[in-house]
Formats: C-alpha cells, sequence, structure tokens
C-alpha cells in the first residue's frame, strides 16, 4: 500500500525562508521553515494526507498503533525519522547518546520527576540518535567530529600569530597548550563550557577577525567571525574550532555516529536518523546546556570527516547504510539515470516499511500490490509487503527504509 502524506515544516529560528519551498514546490509562508518530519515520533507524527488509504487516521502514529501489521509487518514500530532540513543559520553545538546513556538518562530524569516537556529535560526518549544527511545542493555547510590534534593545533597557531595583543596571543596559546595534555581535549573541551570562557572567546574572535585572505584557514576564520555575530560570547565558537569543518557538495553524504559532536551550518539536504529526540548541547544556542552530561556522551577520539559512501547497487541506485546502526537506510534513485533511457525501470528489495520522497522530476513506484507516482515534494508512506519497487519516469527519489540485508 501507497499512503500519501502531508506535513508541515517546522519553523525553528534557524530555518531557510526559501530553501524548503523551492524544494517542494510550494509557496513559502514568509517564516524560517526548517524541518519537515516524516514518521511517527511522537513530538509530531506525520499527518496522513486527504483521500489516501487509511486516511479515517490522523497520521501515522495514530495507523500504526490501529494496524501495525498492515503499516509495519513484522515490526511494533517505525524505527527511523526521515526529514528534510533546509538550514540558514548554525544550529547548536551538540552530540546524541548510544542507546544504553540514552535509558539510563531516560529513566533518570522520570525518577527525578522531571516533566518531558521542561526546558532542562536532556532525555525525551529511550532511543538512541544516530544519524545520516546527504547534501540536495552544494554548499552544504557542518562541522562534525573533532578534528584530528595536529590539524587544530596548526589551526589555533596560525590565530595566535594574529592576535592584536600579547595577551590574547597567551589566551590562545594556552589554549593550543593544553590540548597536548593526558585526555587533554576532554580536559579542554570541559574547561571551555564550564567556567568563564569570555576573554577566550574575545580573543579567538579578535585573531579570527585580523587574518588575511590568504589564510589557510580563512573557511575557520570566516565561521569564526560568523559565530560570533549569531552568538556573541558563547563558548560553542571556541569549541567549534576544535571540530572538522566541511562543505559537501550534492549527493554526498555524512554519517554523525552517537557521541558524534555535530552542528549543521548551512544548506538543505535530506536527514535520516534513529526515531528519537535526544539532543545534548554544547553552545550555539539559548537551549539548555547540561555540560557534565554532554561530556559523558562525547567522543573525544579525533577523526577524520565521517563521509559516507553509498553502496551503488546498479546505475542510478546508491544505497547509504551506517556502519553498526540497524534502524535504517537510505536509498537514492535517480531514475533518468537507470542506462540512459529516461522511462528505463530501476528496482529495488525493500526491506521493511518505507516513507519515499521525490526531490526532482516525476517517479513512479510500482509494488507488488500497488503504484504511486509522486511529483517533485511529494512524498508517501509504503507498506512493507509492496516487496520490491520499481521506479519509472525521470527524476529522483530517496526512500528511508529498515535495514534487513
Amino acid at each position: 500500500m501507497f499512503v500519501p502524506l502531508d506535513a508541515t515544516p517546522r519553523d525553528y529560528a534557524w530555518g531557510s525562508t526559501t530553501a524548503m519551498a523551492e524544494l517542494l514546490g510550494t509557496t513559502p509562508s514568509g517564516a524560517p521553515e526548517a524541518e519537515l518530519w516524516l514518521g511517527a515520533h511522537s513530538g509530531r507524527p506525520t499527518p496522513i494526507a486527504a483521500g489516501a488509504p487509511v486516511s479515517e487516521h490522523a497520521d501515522l502514529a495514530d495507523w500504526f498503533a490501529s494496524d501495525p501489521r498492515t503499516a509495519l509487518g513484522d515490526r511494533s514500530e517505525l524505527p527511523f525519522l526521515l526529514k528534510i532540513l533546509a538550514a540558514a543559520h548554525p544550529l547548536s553545538l551538540q552530540a546524541h547518546p548510544s542507546l544504553a546513556r540514552a535509558a539510563d538518562g531516560f529513566d533518570e530524569e522520570e525518577r527525578r520527576g522531571i516533566p518531558l516537556d521542561a526546558a532542562n529535560r536532556n532525555y525525551k526518549d529511550r532511543l538512541h540518535k544516530p544519524e545520516l544527511i546527504v547534501a540536495l545542493r552544494d554548499g552544504f555547510e557542518a562541522l562534525c567530529g573533532f578534528r584530528e590534534l595536529s590539524g587544530t593545533d596548526a589551526l589555533l597557531a596560525d590565530l595566535a600569530s594574529t592576535a592584536p595583543t600579547a595577551e590574547q596571543r597567551a589566551q590562545i596559546e594556552e589554549l593550543r597548550a593544553g590540548l597536548t595534555a593526558p585526555d587533554g581535549l576532554r580536559t579542554t573541551v570541559a574547561r571551555v563550557l564550564g567556567e568563564p570562557a569570555q576573554d577566550l572567546v574575545s580573543a579567538v574572535v579578535a585573531a579570527a577577525a585580523s587574518g588575511g585572505a590568504s589564510s589557510d584557514f580563512a573557511a575557520e576564520r570566516a565561521l569564526v567571525a560568523r559565530l560570533a555575530e549569531e552568538y556573541p560570547g558563547d563558548p560553542g565558537i571556541v569549541v567549534a574550532t576544535l571540530v572538522n569543518l566541511v562543505t559537501l557538495s550534492a549527493g554526498e553524504a555524512l554519517f554523525l555516529p552517537a557521541g558524534n559532536i555535530h552542528a549543521y551550518l548551512d544548506g538543505i539536504g535530506i536527514e535520516l536518523m534513529a526515531a528519537s529526540d535526544n539532543v545534548l548541547r554544547g553552545g550555539l544556542t539559548p537551549k539548555h546546556v547540561d555540560v557534565p552530561e554532554l561530556l559523558d556522551v562525547l567522543d573525544f577520539e579525533p577523526r577524520p570527516v565521517p563521509h559516507l559512501e553509498p553502496t551503488r547497487l546498479a546505475d542510478g541506485l546508491d544505497l547509504f547504510v551506517p556502519w553498526d546502526v540497524p534502524d535504517f537506510e537510505l536509498l537514492r534513485a535517480d531514475v533518468s539515470a537507470a542506462d540512459g533511457d529516461s522511462d528505463a525501470a530501476s528496482e529495488f528489495d525493500l526491506p521493511g516499511p518505507a516513507i519515499a520522497i521525490v526531490t526532482d522530476g516525476q517517479v513512479t513506484l510500482t509494488g507488488n500490490h500497488g503504484s504511486t507516482t509522486l511529483d517533485r515534494g511529494q512524498y508517501a508512506f509504503v507498506t512493507p509487503d509492496e516487496g520490491r519497487l520499481v521506479f519509472t519516469g525521470s527524476g529522483t527519489v530517496f526512500v528511508a527504509t529498515t535495514q534487513g540485508r
């Protein structure tokens, strides 16, 4: 069964006022349009479109509760949440917990009687929240994972060299030296976030603004200036200098496992994650920051940018499968590229329930029992009994589903 859906973008302040509407082919609302949620998460289960099969149910969560066998097959719940994310301003610097940490944290906050909607609540559920994101346009910017220490040392040395005053230079050199101590990255982040750090923030911002156009770290300097304008005085600005900065081209992807510090900065992409809303923030936000909890969640092992390369199933069929996470996988089908014929068919064995969204052109999806045609910006839920999906037409469709091969 193919069930058309009808969601409304969330108007978070960091969202773009144009990018979401351009992708969906809708009229801009005039407000920020930041995220379109497609799934059954209790925070905003996706409404079922009027006139669709099972339209007697208000949304996916209501339908799943009423008839889980039809909707989900042998599963009791949908383990993923699919989003379109459109950022015009930086999101908070954040990380997500492991399954064990989420369960313990949720139970502890329940024991303490902290309401689920309280501003100081860290854990909204008992689930982890690994996520992947695929850029839909060139120029998607993100911070992701602590940079290799040699690279961070070079950046801080570059900043120190252009600090306007000796005192500011000493502040940056102290930050630099701290990273070489045993467990230096954890200790440094704890100090920056846990103590008054205005002088250090001011030193980093002033040094970044004093760099020449030929600097090897021009992008990092520009980011510091941008973050200082958006979040003046925020210690997350300093932490951001310790994190990989990456710009993705259309079609490139990142995978952010539990503990990975990250922040999306600008751009539009398809985001797929476990069905959780657990976020531990570390700065660049007016929202709740719990430094001790964040430090316990963070992975302080410096790593390269966590690019996720797809598996090529066939011409025009790329499958993004995150490592060590069974909750989800994401197919990108470039139907017109199947074999050079815009009417050629591509096929995909569906391992479980799915959500499909067309981001370009028009694509027809045909399964074992039915079919649907989706234009750009349209999306539908697919029941697992459809089995093998056949794609025809000309366009690009993303299919989020469970892992099962």
